[in-house]
């Protein structure tokens, strides 16, 4: 029999991949392009839906060409991509109306706060804390399902990376599309929509449920498109939603290689991550560290209330049944260190920041907080503002940009802290993956900071393995979760070697930093 192999679109904030995987979940072949950004003024991210599917086209074409696969012999095609980063586009003409708004985007602050400020969600607010209060002595109140909506809604907030705010602003600021929208004529999706959109030719406009649940549009506790969130932004205002279907399964046929091929699973990044990292039970975490950082707890078939500001989200639903998770967001992980090349010009390559880290012994008290957009979990503060503290005339570049690395673990640690007493587990190991996790020193200092085993494996870019057993699952390849157990492979495990005062007072002065960078703008 001819070997069968299975093809992953691996779609990033900064770039996409094409990834050939063979029946054993080797890797065949990579291709990648970055993804230009758009910043059109001080806190907006965009992006053009037209590259980003220009560039998805090119490293899949370029990944077929480079091994000689023809398109006949790839069994199914996964879609993972960036999540809630939202766009809207003419059902009829294929065009979009604006460009893709990215989940790092703030133009939308003000109205959200406004939002959460509002009698309703403070009503919420209230309602949800005094259930908290009653539920404090029964866990069987704490646990049913309306329990846990309440005990979110009291600590819920609105912020611009949602879909919905995205939404709402291009449906008021781009001449026409609010009439297009009543008309029936604009269709909403992510990332992912659009992909499938484009692939099949307009056939197919879906998402799954790991995409939707992270939009701001969806209620992952009743499972449906949630008035309550939907309402204070005046959505669906005539937009045509995506159809969700389940995350390994069938999303269509592209034509567009030559020859047909399946699309068999769609889904969000960092759930595809926590596929890949075989986080299959309740308490298992991971951490991908790439241009954010993402903290992901698997919390079994039950959605977790979220008392710490933490989000929750549905991690994938396979043959019916649904699995939840709870995830904290930090926005600036790799930009950080990009941060240090790009604009500091401090060092020249990314990879640089690991020697110059290990060259000094300490950061000599100097603190980076890079809240560039604000800050994510746990703090949900979009007018923090980046903040380096500390410095001193001896202060020297290695410092900062140790420091600047050291704040990845310790944005780390901030959400895992929450977590812990968000779900009541005690997190007792981490594994790490995504390009960032490459750099030794950041895993180490995780591992000290967390006082936990931090584990790499092999295959770093855990979200495009992910995306193909959820693809190859569908098309018979593999089973689960046998064969992701059995495949996946540790490359290292770092271990804590920090003494525990040391730890408690970095992570204090940590904890002051931000104190200091919050509420600036």
């Amino acid at each position: 029999m001819e070997e069968k192999y299975i093809l992953v679109n691996d779609v990033g904030t900064t770039g996409t991949r094409a990834v050939i995987f063979d029946s054993r979940a080797r890797v065949v072949h990579e291709s990648y392009a970055e993804i230009p950004q758009i910043f059109p003024r001080p806190g907006w991210t965009e992006q053009d839906p037209l590259v980003i599917y220009e560039r998805c086209l090119e490293v899949t074409r370029e990944a077929l060409r480079e091994t000689g696969i023809p398109p006949s012999r790839i069994a199914a095609m996964g879609i993972a991509t960036q999540r809630a980063t939202s766009l809207l586009w003419d059902r009829h003409s294929g065009e979009p109306v604006y460009n893709a708004i990215t989940w790092q985007d703030t133009r939308m602050s003000d109205a959200c706060e406004r939002i959460n400020r509002s009698p309703m969600f403070r009503a919420l607010h209230v309602l949800g804390n005094i259930y908290q209060r009653i539920a404090v002595a029964s866990e069987g109140l704490r646990r049913n399902r309306l329990g846990k909506l309440l005990i979110t809604a009291a600590h819920f907030t609105v912020t611009p990376a949602q879909s919905s705010a995205h939404a709402r602003w291009i449906l008021d600021n781009v001449e026409g599309a609010a009439a297009k929208a009543a008309s029936g004529d604009l269709l909403f999706g992510t990332v992912d929509t659009w992909l499938v959109w484009k692939y099949t030719g307009g056939k197919v406009h879906a998402t799954d449920y790991s995409n939707v649940s992270a939009t701001g549009m969806y209620d992952p506790f009743g499972m449906r498109w949630s008035t309550l969130l939907l309402k204070p932004f005046g959505l669906p205002g005539g937009l045509v939603l995506p159809e969700i279907r389940e995350t390994s399964g069938d999303f269509g046929v592209t034509e567009v290689l030559g020859e047909p091929v399946p699309i068999r699973s769609v889904v969000a990044d960092q759930q595809a991550a926590l596929f890949g990292e075989a986080c299959f039970e309740p308490g298992s975490v991971k951490c991908t560290n790439g241009t954010g950082s993402f903290i992901d707890m698997n919390t079994g078939e039950e959605p977790m209330g979220s008392i710490h500001k933490l989000t929750p989200l549905i991690a994938w639903k396979i043959g019916g049944r649904t699995t939840y998770m709870i995830e904290g967001i930090i926005s600036s992980a790799g930009s950080s260190v990009q941060w240090l090349r790009d604009n500091l010009q401090v060092i020249r390559e990314a990879s640089e920041s690991e020697e110059l880290a290990r060259s000094c012994s300490d950061c000599g008290g100097v603190y980076v907080v890079p809240a560039f957009t604000g800050l994510t979990a746990p703090y949900w503060d979009p007018y923090a503002r980046g903040t380096v503290i500390g410095l001193t005339r001896a202060t020297t570049r290695e410092q900062v940009v140790r420091a600047t690395l050291e704040s990845i673990a310790y944005q780390c640690r901030d959400v895992i802290e929450a977590m812990e007493k968000d779900s009541g587990i005690k997190v007792r190991g981490l594994k790490a993956d995504g390009g960032a996790s490459r750099n030794d020193f950041l895993l180490q200092f995780l591992a000290d900071i967390l006082d936990v085993e931090v584990e790499r494996p092999e295959m770093l870019e855990a979200t495009a393995v992910g995306a193909a057993y959820l693809a190859g699952m569908a098309a018979g390849i593999w089973r689960y979760p046998d064969d992701i157990i059995s495949t996946r492979k540790v490359e290292r495990v770092f271990r804590p070697s920090m003494d525990p005062r040391t730890r408690q007072e970095l992570y204090a002065g940590w904890k002051r930093a931000v104190e200091r960078a919050r509420h600036w703008a």
